[in-house]
């Protein structure tokens, strides 16, 4: 995710299918990664370690790279968000991951140099009713905004659906952060704000390429910066989660391009 900026002039480019082919692939290389790493997220794992297997797995088996690492001097080849951290956890060796944690892990990987971003939570053991509720709520808020992507419909419909679930269920919308166009380009336009905000006119067309990713705090939607410069917390110690998707419009609907097996959503979405 970008932190939120003013809209400017924008520049939405459209993929053509060669393009989106190429963003296919690298989407499903970072679900992949996604799915490789469920089984080592245990009590007692580091958030290190789960780096390493992360990254190896990347280079060495599907012979691309991790887009974080080195991002802007982001120091690790994914980011681990644990319990209280909104986003942009950064793994060492001494995190260590305890029962009843909730953790993100977000994982953009580039291929043909292409991109594909995706994230998701895992529950470490058994945890509390809210944390469960939460990583409930904010994937179906995520699953709410992607069931109306289609051509010809106002971008800022997409965040008005988040906000308005996610507040129905008394949990806090992220503003600081968004999603954003994808491709070529780790962070392109145009940004996808998770709430009721001015889109500055945006009609969604066929081949654009974005993603979604609410961030939800069981607390106060207010967060801050640590001062490692990445490592994004909430104010009042609350829990954090957050789900990710890199999709496509499509002439009739979308297709999900970081879909996974075990989704609780179809891959291709029709109207």
């Amino acid at each position: 995710m970008i932190k939120i900026t003013l809209f400017k002039f924008m520049s939405i480019l459209i993929k053509n299918r060669k393009q989106i082919a190429k963003i296919r692939i690298a989407s499903r290389l970072a679900a992949e990664v996604l799915d490789i790493i469920k089984p080592y997220v245990l009590p007692g794992i580091t958030t290190g370690q789960l780096d390493k297997i992360c990254h190896t797995h990347i280079v060495q088996k599907q012979h691309a790279f991790s887009a974080c690492l080195g991002y802007r001097g982001f120091p690790k080849s994914i980011c681990v968000s644990v319990n209280d951290v909104v986003c942009h956890g950064i793994p060492n060796n001494k995190q260590v991951l305890q029962k009843g944690d909730i953790v993100n892990i977000d994982v953009t990987v580039l291929k043909n140099n292409y991109h594909g971003d995706t994230s998701t939570m895992f529950i470490v053991g058994q945890t509390s009713e809210t944390g469960k509720k939460l990583c409930e709520v904010t994937k179906k808020s995520l699953y709410l905004a992607l069931q109306l992507v289609k051509p010809g419909i106002r971008l800022q419909n997409l965040g008005k659906q988040i906000q308005k679930y996610v507040e129905s269920q008394n949990f806090s919308i992220v503003r600081e952060y968004c999603g954003h166009g994808i491709g070529k380009n780790f962070h392109e336009e145009p940004q996808i704000l998770h709430y009721d905000a001015e889109d500055n006119g945006i009609i969604l067309e066929p081949g654009m390429t974005f993603t979604i990713e609410p961030m939800v705090n069981a607390g106060e939607g207010n967060i801050h910066l640590m001062k490692d410069g990445w490592t994004v917390k909430t104010n009042d110690g609350s829990l954090s989660a957050q789900y990710e998707h890199t999709v496509v419009v499509t002439e009739q609907g979308c297709e999900i391009l970081t879909w996974r097996k075990d989704e609780l959503i179809p891959r291709i979405i029709t109207h």
